[in-house]
């Protein structure tokens, strides 16, 4: 591909070249409304701290949120009027959560939107390079409980592989990293970038987990994520 920044790591690919020809339908079968969805976007954001081993920089919502309480999310957020676009829309929330440097992150590509009937959020998921990490921590206690940088070696590790079944009979694909456990969403898209990327290894899906009425607990941990 043409065009990319320097030094951009070597793992970026195929997963660059595959999602600039995605399609929501490689994400979900739900649909947006034509009408009435609030505008927002995620920073789906790669980094690494070594180099060959990719990362993935997550957050987990605070239990008392009026929507996905308790669950592990990307940053971001409702577009605000002056965002000029999806990649400034996450990138500001990102900062106002967790304290990310804008200037810290190389935007690549914007996937296509994506519906969560729950919120009413049509999400544009924005795919980054963190080219110069630095500690990120919890900066809205109101809604983040939890920062952490989840290595793609884990969430592809097949025993950290489960679906999950939500109360409502829904049933999905979902990880549990480092005492976290990532489902709905958010699972959805990690596990269509990870096969879109060719790094998904083989696991068996028996294993399901009935979620409980409440929001899954964060674990005891430092609030700050270094690189």
């Amino acid at each position: 591909m043409s065009g990319l920044p320097d030094g951009l790591p070597d793992w970026w690919e195929p997963l660059l070249t595959r999602v600039g020809s995605a399609r929501t339908e490689d994400f979900t079968a739900l649909r947006a409304p034509a009408s009435g969805g609030r505008a927002s976007a995620v920073l789906v954001l790669l980094g690494e701290q070594r180099p060959g081993e990719p990362d993935l920089l997550v957050l987990q919502r605070a239990a008392t949120m009026r929507n996905h309480a308790g669950q592990a999310a990307f940053p971001g957020g409702a577009a605000d009027p002056t965002d000029a676009d999806p990649a400034a829309t996450a990138l500001r929330e990102a900062n106002e959560e967790v304290g990310l440097d804008p200037a810290s992150a190389t935007v690549l590509a914007t996937l296509p939107e994506l519906y969560i009937p729950v919120s009413r959020f049509v999400v544009t998921p924005v795919l980054a390079w963190w080219h110069a990490p630095h500690p990120v921590h919890v900066r809205q206690p109101a809604e983040v409980a939890h920062v952490a940088r989840l290595p793609v070696a884990e969430l592809v590790d097949p025993a950290n592989r489960i679906r999950v079944r939500h109360p409502s009979g829904w049933v999905g694909p979902a990880f549990q990293v480092r005492g976290m456990l990532v489902w709905g969403f958010t699972a959805g898209v990690v596990s269509a970038l990870l096969d879109m990327a060719g790094w998904s290894r083989p696991w068996q899906p028996g294993r399901l987990m009935e979620l409980p009425d409440t929001p899954v607990a964060v674990p005891a941990a430092s609030d700050e994520v270094v690189s």
